[in-house]
C-alpha cells in the first residue's frame, strides 16, 4: 500500500506541533518542582543597599510586599512566552516561514537547547539575555543610540546576575559589531562612545562582584526575606541564601570539586551538538558565503570570544547544561546577525527532503530538554 501522505512528505510542520507537545510536558512537570533560586530572587531587593543579583526583587517590590511563590511561574512564563513572539519575528524577517526554511526554524526553535530548556529552568535569568539580545536584532541599528542601548541591556542582565558578563554581554558586542561598526565603519565619535560604554559595563560588573555582597548577618537577611513572602511557613524555599554571601573564590572551589564527576557528562553535550550537523553546515556556509573577508575574519573571532566566555563559566561555576545550552542559542542569534551582512553569493537553505536530516530533526524533536547541571 502507498501511503501518500502530505505530513510524510513535509514532515518538518508536524514536528513543530511535537514540540508543542514536549514543551507543554516540560512546562506541567516544572511546575509541580518547588522554585528554590528562582523564588528567592524574587525576595531579594536593594533594602541593605547596592547588591548583586537583586534587580528583578527589586522591581517586584515595587508592586508586591508579599510575594507568592506562583509569582514565579506567572512572571517567568510570561518572559518565556514575550521569548517566543520576538524569535518569532526575528525568524521571520531575517529568513521567512516559506517551507525551504522550515528546517532551519525547526533545528533552532525544536532544539533541546533552547526555548524547551527555557521552560524547564523557568525563573532562572538566562533567558532574559536571550530575550534582550533578540530586541536588538530587531530594533534599527541606524546610529550610535543603538550601541548605547545595547550598553543599557548589558548593565541591566549584570544587575540581573552578573554572571551575564560572560553569558549574553559577549553576544551583545557580537551584535553591536556586525549590526552598526562593520556596516557604519570606526570612526573616532562612534569609538570613544562604544569604549566609553563597555567601560561602564565592566566597573558595574566589577562592583556587582565585590561590592554587591550583603552587609548584614545572614540570619538578618533571612527574616527580612522571611518577611517579604506570602507564606513565611516555608523556610525551606530560603535554603539558597547562602549565594549572596559565597565568595568568587568558593565557587570556584565547589565547581572543581564537583569536575570529575560533571565532566562525564561531556559526551553527552557533545553528542546533543553535533546532532544540530545541518545547522552548523548552514552557519559555516552563511560565514563562507560573506563578500568581505575582514567581515569573515571578525565573525569567526566573536564566536572564539562568545565560546571564551562559556569556558570560563564551565571554570567557575558547575551549571554545566545551563551554559551549553545558552551557548547553543548565542550561536543561532549571531547566526541571524550574520545573516545582515552583504554576501558574495546566495547560501542553500538546509535540505527539507533530506532523509539524515530530518532524522536528526525528529531527534531533537523528541528531547524535551537539556537540564541544569547534568544531561538531562
Amino acid at each position: 500500500m502507498n501511503l501518500n501522505l502530505p505530513v510524510l512528505k513535509t514532515p518538518w510542520r508536524l514536528m513543530l506541533a511535537v514540540n508543542a507537545a514536549v514543551l507543554l510536558g516540560v512546562f506541567l512537570y516544572k511546575i509541580t518542582r518547588e522554585p528554590y533560586v528562582p523564588y528567592i530572587h524574587l525576595l531579594v531587593d536593594y533594602h541593605f543597599g547596592f547588591t548583586k543579583r537583586a534587580l528583578i526583587g527589586a522591581v517586584v517590590s515595587l508592586f508586591i510586599r508579599e510575594v507568592p511563590v506562583w509569582l514565579v511561574f506567572v512572571l517567568s512564563g510570561a518572559v518565556w512566552l514575550i521569548t517566543l513572539v520576538l524569535f518569532t519575528k526575528l525568524f521571520r524577517r531575517t529568513f521567512g516561514f516559506d517551507d525551504a526554511h522550515m528546517p532551519l526554524f525547526v533545528l533552532m526553535a525544536g532544539s533541546p537547547f533552547f526555548l524547551k530548556n527555557f521552560m524547564h529552568t523557568l525563573g532562572h535569568f538566562d533567558i532574559y539575555g536571550c530575550a534582550l539580545a533578540i530586541c536588538l536584532m530587531l530594533v534599527p541599528a541606524r546610529s550610535v543610540a543603538f550601541v548605547l542601548l545595547a550598553a543599557l541591556f548589558s548593565m541591566i542582565l549584570i544587575l540581573i546576575h552578573h554572571i551575564h558578563l560572560l553569558m549574553y554581554v559577549p553576544t551583545i558586542a557580537t551584535i553591536v559589531l556586525l549590526r552598526y561598526y562593520l556596516v557604519r565603519g570606526f570612526n573616532r565619535r562612534n569609538f570613544l562612545i562604544g569604549g566609553g560604554a563597555a567601560l561602564c559595563v565592566g566597573l558595574l560588573f566589577l562592583a556587582a562582584q565585590f561590592l554587591g555582597t550583603i552587609a548584614v548577618p545572614e540570619a538578618e537577611f533571612v527574616r527580612y526575606l522571611q518577611g517579604r513572602m506570602a507564606d513565611p511557613t516555608r523556610t525551606g524555599l530560603l535554603s539558597f541564601s547562602f549565594i549572596w554571601y559565597q565568595p568568587l573564590t568558593k565557587e570556584i572551589s565547589d565547581t572543581w570539586e564537583r569536575m570529575p564527576s560533571n565532566i562525564l557528562g561531556i559526551p553527552v553535550f557533545a553528542l546533543l551538538i553535533w546532532l544540530h550537523a545541518p545547522l552548523w553546515k548552514y552557519f559555516a556556509d552563511l560565514i563562507q558565503s560573506l563578500s568581505d573577508e575582514l567581515h569573515r575574519r571578525v565573525v569567526v573571532a566573536a564566536i572564539a570570544m562568545v565560546s571564551a566566555g562559556y569556558l570560563i563559566m564551565f571554570a567557575i561555576v558547575f551549571d554545566y547544561s545551563r551554559w551549553i545550552s545558552n551557548w547553543a542559542v548565542c550561536m543561532f542569534l549571531i547566526l541571524h546577525a550574520v545573516k545582515t551582512l552583504p554576501g558574495a553569493k546566495p547560501v542553500q537553505p538546509i535540505p527539507a527532503d533530506d532523509r539524515r536530516t530530518v532524522m536528526l530533526g525528529w531527534i531533537l524533536t523528541l528531547i524535551p530538554r537539556v537540564g541544569i547541571v547534568r544531561p538531562f
